[in-house]
């Protein structure tokens, strides 16, 4: 088996083995699922922590709101009402008004903090350095322990516009977000090694020989569309200009 190094630029992502046999269209796809499954656990840890300590997400239209606007408005959270925590809720106020304050009690904040603690160690860049490669299905089982966990404490689920039920319901909007700026498309994705991409109508071996002990480091980026390069040519001849005054 081939063992791979990913990187983003030159930021270590995670180890990936492959037959040399390999068909690089499916290694491309399984790549990018994996590094894309990564960021989607990052992104629901982050959301996790933030429902362990002050519960679940207000509706758009109360998010940002003092209590007296809520009022004046005549404004209900009614999802609030319906999605209690297992053993009853803490209040704890979202400072950032994002969430409605009513937290888990201490063991369920414990069953979420504990899961997420573990979900983050299933895809951590440390397992660059401890030689353990990261599979499809490991990203997944990260997944479902963090949807089991939030069912455990949230029996009768989320609001529909949690951001948590949204990532497990693949319905997550990153438009316009730093986060969606890290996600590559599996369908633009390209893999480069030695200075050349790996393309996807070739074999792994094609490119690394039929040693099946060799280690690589690829990256992997986003296919440079017309709409991006042109973009980046008319920033690069607006700060050429700045320079030149």
């Amino acid at each position: 088996m081939v063992l791979l190094h990913v990187k983003r630029g030159d930021e270590s992502q995670f180890l990936l083995q492959a037959p040399g046999s390999t068909e690089l269209e499916e290694l491309t796809v399984q790549v990018a699922r994996v590094y894309n499954g990564r960021l989607k656990v990052q992104r629901l840890c982050s959301e996790m922590e933030e429902l362990a300590e002050h519960g679940i997400f207000l509706p758009p239209n109360m998010q940002g709101l003092t209590d007296d606007q809520i009022e004046e408005l005549k404004l209900k959270d009614e999802w609030g009402e319906k999605c209690i925590p297992s053993g009853g809720s803490v209040f704890k106020k979202d400072d950032i008004g994002r969430r409605n304050g009513q937290a888990p009690n201490e063991k369920m904040k414990q069953v979420l903090k504990k899961t997420i603690e573990e979900a983050k160690a299933i895809i951590s860049k440390k397992q660059v350095e401890a030689s353990v490669c990261v599979t499809v299905e490991m990203v997944k089982d990260a997944l479902d322990q963090l949807r089991g966990a939030v069912m455990i404490v949230y029996p009768m689920g989320l609001p529909p516009y949690d951001p948590i039920r949204m990532e497990f319901e693949n319905k997550e909007d990153l438009s316009g977000t730093q986060a969606g700026l890290s996600v590559i498309k599996e369908s633009q994705a390209q893999l480069w090694w030695a200075a050349k991409e790996l393309r996807r109508t070739k074999k792994l071996a094609d490119y690394v020989g039929k040693n099946e002990k060799t280690k690589i480091i690829v990256k992997i980026q986003q296919v440079r569309t017309w709409f991006n390069m042109s973009v980046f040519f008319v920033i690069c001849l607006q700060t050429d200009k700045n320079l030149q005054r």
